[in-house]
């Protein structure tokens, strides 16, 4: 875990700082459990009453909360950025899902060129490993767990961008995405042709950021998702003809 000793100010308050910032930078993440008291405050180097002073003081904020016999973890302080008959709206519209994947080339191709910029070896590494997973993923044809990885792919991008409010934001508004609110990401790898497609461009994503090129990382999200785009336009208009044909033919054995 990212904790390190406390030192000069108040413990208690060094302590409270250090938790801040670790979920700040999203590095400590809703629902996170954290380590035992005997851990922390041994890592801190704080006593457990300064520790104990600390961790009440985040559970009162809101920031942690305590779960009987199961430790503390941290509260789910994301939330939706959406009113849940916004969310019921979105999911009944074309229009929010077309323009929430606009949205997302926007700020994804944004994060892409800062985290070739600004992204440690270390966030790059973790890209990288995923990708890896994804490419293992695909060979065994596994529709749920390339959708999955694909949303951490994305994910990590975001957080290798090191903006803090682009992270919390985006991170609630994948929270949407996981529950299928905007479109199922699982339909979209279960076709040989796009699931061969979308690991290609998360190749050239991947291969972007390594090279720390910014503008050839951006490119490759656009294109990805201008890819999600056109992909979804044909999946709904081929739902539409089969409704229309299924709908014909009930017709005719009434007739």
């Amino acid at each position: 875990m990212p904790f390190e000793p406390v030192l000069q100010e108040k413990l208690s308050q060094g302590v409270v700082r250090q938790i801040e910032g670790l979920i700040l930078r999203g590095i400590l993440r809703p629902g996170e459990r954290l380590p035992s008291e005997r851990e922390l405050s041994e890592t801190m180097n704080v006593s457990r009453p300064s520790l104990r002073e600390a961790l009440a003081d985040l559970q009162e904020r809101g920031l942690l909360m305590s779960r009987a016999g199961a430790g503390v973890f941290v509260a789910d302080v994301l939330g939706s950025a959406f009113a849940p008959a916004l969310v019921t709206l979105f999911a009944s519209h074309d229009e929010a899902v077309f323009d929430y994947i606009s949205f997302r080339r926007d700020m994804e191709g944004l994060a892409a060129s800062r985290a070739a910029r600004l992204g440690t070896d270390t966030d790059l590494k973790v890209i990288d490993t995923i990708f890896q997973k994804m490419e293992t993923a695909h060979l065994k044809r596994n529709p749920a767990e390339e959708a999955h990885l694909d949303a951490g792919f994305h994910l990590a991008i975001i957080e290798a961008s090191h903006n803090i409010i682009m992270l919390h934001m985006m991170r609630s508004m994948y929270d949407l995405l996981r529950e299928g609110v905007f479109y199922n990401r699982s339909v979209m790898f279960k076709q040989r042709t796009t699931r061969d497609a979308l690991l290609d461009q998360h190749r050239q994503i991947n291969l972007g950021l390594q090279a720390r090129d910014p503008v050839a990382a951006r490119a490759a999200v656009e294109a990805h998702l201008d890819y999600v785009e056109q992909a979804l336009t044909r999946q709904q208009k081929a739902d539409r003809n089969e409704t229309f044909a299924q709908k014909r033919f009930q017709h005719e054995l009434r007739r």
